[in-house]
């Protein structure tokens, strides 16, 4: 059977498509959309995807209305966190460390919102291993 390969892109609307772009690419690191072919778009770093449809009902997103949240991959959650913080933006680091990581909550200037997570070292080594093989 063939398989998609990974994420070729992550498409939404927003109230100011520009200015949106312009946060995640200073805050974040995401480079936006290129107005030309011969520049090469963001890259990300190779490891896990999750891909999870949740229940309509969820309160994982925060608002009823919510439709998505992205989640991030950082190789450093706390670096990352000051990093934000130093930005004044409102960041909650959870407290808990759970089997596959660590996770962190914000929302981007339009209220969407946004989990990083700093994987754990098991997770680390299997994505390493298959990458290998």
């Amino acid at each position: 059977m063939e398989k998609v390969l990974g994420m070729g892109g992550l498409f939404f609307r927003a109230k100011d498509p520009d200015a949106l772009a312009l946060w995640y690419e200073q805050h974040l690191g995401v480079s936006r959309v290129p107005e030309d072919y011969e520049t090469p778009c963001w890259r990300q770093s190779g490891g896990s995807t999750v891909f999870a449809p949740f229940k309509q009902t969820t309160d994982y997103f925060e608002r009823d209305d919510q439709q998505w949240m992205v989640n991030f991959r950082v190789r450093d959650l706390d670096a990352m966190a000051e990093q934000l913080r130093r930005a004044n933006i409102k960041i909650d680091v959870d407290a808990t460390i759970h089997p596959n990581g660590r996770f962190a909550r914000l929302n981007d200037p339009e209220g969407n919102p946004i989990e990083l997570w700093e994987p754990s070292g098991h997770d680390v080594d299997r994505e390493e291993k298959a990458a290998e093989s």
